[in-house]
């Protein structure tokens, strides 16, 4: 459990923790307890927004510093997978030739605007939402990671973080780590218990979506497309939080 952590740690965030063991069924722990690390996440964001906002920060200038804060704790990792996966997805091409411009360096126009669009997005809706709300976004964001390693859906490839992390957790442990998250969610949307678990569904049937499309595609997942669900879950459920 404690390698697991490690290494779910060392690999969704910033921090430059080493993990000890990388095998799969460590791998199948770290993607369990991705939504742990997510809401690790939450916690320091929403004390950055929350923070600026008590020192008198205008609620857009506290939102687009703390989604400035959010890709330097992840090393910027998930948008990258972003824009890598809606190259592909753009190009119209399957297969090896999807998995290759993936693997370019540069970065298309459909994948400048879909890294654009979606921070653009997510300054917005931080400036109406609150702690929890940030904290239940960012772990319903690495909720989709646990999603969409689930048993059943293979790797794109025979190597890379996709490989190693592919259908390593086991459903039961899916619906515990949503059942947790959907809680979590509750106490985000006080007044209106419903809205919140509703917004982790909402993000969650995108990713479900979002990784069925890849896995025809592509033959599988990637480490690009983990990214890609990471984003594409995170805003989602801002926007599902925030309404209203």
């Amino acid at each position: 459990m404690f390698d697991g952590l490690r290494l779910a740690i060392t690999t969704l965030t910033v921090l430059p923790l080493r993990a000890s063991r990388w095998d799969r069924p460590t791998a199948a722990v770290a993607m369990s307890l991705a939504p742990l690390v997510g809401a690790m996440i939450g916690v320091a964001l929403a004390g950055v927004s929350e923070g600026l906002r008590a020192l008198g920060s205008p609620a857009l200038v506290a939102a687009g510093v703390t989604v400035a804060a959010g890709a330097l704790l992840t090393r910027g990792l998930h948008l990258d997978g972003l824009a890598d996966t809606v190259d592909a997805l753009g190009s119209y091409r399957s297969g090896d030739k999807a998995l290759e411009i993936m693997k370019k360096a540069d970065i298309g126009p459909f994948g400048v605007a879909a890294v654009a669009t979606t921070l653009l997005i997510q300054a917005a809706a931080l400036t109406e939402a609150g702690a929890l709300a940030v904290i239940t976004a960012w772990a319903t964001g690495r909720l989709a990671i646990t999603v969409a390693c689930r048993k059943g859906v293979e790797a794109a490839r025979p190597e890379g973080l996709g490989a190693m992390v592919a259908s390593t957790v086991p459903l039961p442990v899916v619906l515990t780590a949503a059942a947790a998250v959907a809680a979590l969610a509750t106490a985000a949307t006080p007044g209106r218990p419903w809205q919140g678990p509703l917004a982790v569904a909402a993000a969650l049937t995108v990713v479900v979506l979002l990784v069925r499309h890849c896995v025809r595609r592509f033959g599988g997942i990637t480490g690009d497309v983990l990214g890609a669900a990471v984003e594409s879950a995170t805003t989602v459920a801002l926007i599902a939080l925030t309404l209203g």
